[in-house]
């Protein structure tokens, strides 16, 4: 799959809104999981309590159609003011080292 990209977003919640956030994304989540092109879409928790999503789209073109869909338009709505900073979003390319099938994501 050589057109496929994958995306990491940053999530920093205010300490205070942090299950508030995890509600804002659980819809999205399933909202995107139907979207064409996407193949992967899912949170962590990190060390420092961010939230990080990541993604994996089939086509760039998918990805950019993403980005202005209901579910994400419904997202930032739903994130207004409880974020400690904007969201951080990566579009990362892949490094093709080793076996195919697990050398990139």
């Amino acid at each position: 799959m050589s057109d496929a990209v994958v995306v990491t977003a940053y999530f920093r919640p205010r300490a205070e809104t942090r299950e508030r956030v995890l509600a804002a994304l659980r819809p999205a989540i399933e909202g995107v999981h139907t979207e064409p092109g996407c193949l992967l879409y899912a949170i962590h928790d990190a060390p420092d309590g961010s939230i990080v999503m990541i993604e994996k789209w089939a086509s760039v073109a998918e990805l950019d159609d993403h980005g202005s869909s209901p579910a994400v338009r419904q997202l930032n709505i739903d994130l207004d003011g409880l974020l400690a900073e904007p969201v951080e979003v990566a579009r990362l390319t892949p490094i093709r080292v080793g076996d195919t099938g697990r050398g990139a994501l």
